[in-house]
């Protein structure tokens, strides 16, 4: 089993990383804000204007470490990796996976059935951590009835899309009722993107965009 390491991200801006032995050190106008061993990182992630040395992005490559550079907004600019290895037998083991319209829809939907599941759990932990509501309960109810829909649909990719979409609304429809605090703060009128036209859209775009950052180093 993989070991899951730390992301570090950088928002201070002018500030510059560099390479000091097996250390990546966090500098801003000659002062030391951070030193980290380089061996409990698995991503670095940066916003605005913010400098890496060209030593320390070699370290980074050579130990597997994803550095990805965002706009002080959050838009993806650019990331270094290292080289790409593995087994040929697999690449190809994939690409005809792809190529396989029932292989890809089987794949597919054990996506979707984890992130029905998860996205439940929550609920359900809501209601045992802090009483029922009407509205999380038909939620959890929603999401039982579309993981069975889910399970027993033909694997098709058009399908599960729109049965993930169905539960995504019955989620976010009771999303405020999740909130324990600062309700006035964190609501939400319904999922929006591209741009998202409130704060906590804001603020789950800007999330996705660090769990990409996690997905390409992976």
């Amino acid at each position: 089993m993989k070991k899951l390491l730390n992301t570090l991200y950088i928002t201070t801006q002018e500030t510059y990383l560099r390479k000091e032995g097996e250390t990546v050190v966090v500098e801003k106008d000659k002062t030391v804000l951070l030193r980290l061993p380089i061996h409990t990182l698995q991503g670095i992630v940066t916003f605005g204007n913010v400098m890496a040395s060209p030593f320390l992005l070699n370290l980074c490559a050579e130990r597997g470490v994803c550095v990805s550079f965002m706009s002080e907004s959050g838009r993806f600019l650019a990331r270094v990796t290292g080289p790409v290895s593995g087994n040929v037998l697999l690449r190809l083991a994939q690409m005809r996976a792809h190529e396989d319209r029932t292989k890809k829809g089987e794949i597919a939907r054990s996506f979707v059935i984890g992130k029905l599941l998860n996205a439940r759990n929550i609920i359900m932990r809501r209601m045992r951590d802090h009483g029922e509501v009407d509205a999380l309960r038909e939620a959890a109810e929603k999401h039982v009835d579309v993981i069975r829909r889910v399970r027993d649909s033909p694997p098709d990719a058009e399908r599960l899309r729109g049965l993930e979409g169905e539960a995504g609304a019955a989620y976010f429809g009771c999303f405020n009722e999740l909130l324990v605090a600062q309700k006035e703060d964190f609501a939400i009128m319904g999922r929006n993107r591209r741009p998202p036209t409130d704060p906590m859209n804001a603020l789950l775009s800007y999330l996705y965009t660090l769990l990409a950052h996690d997905c390409r180093g992976a």
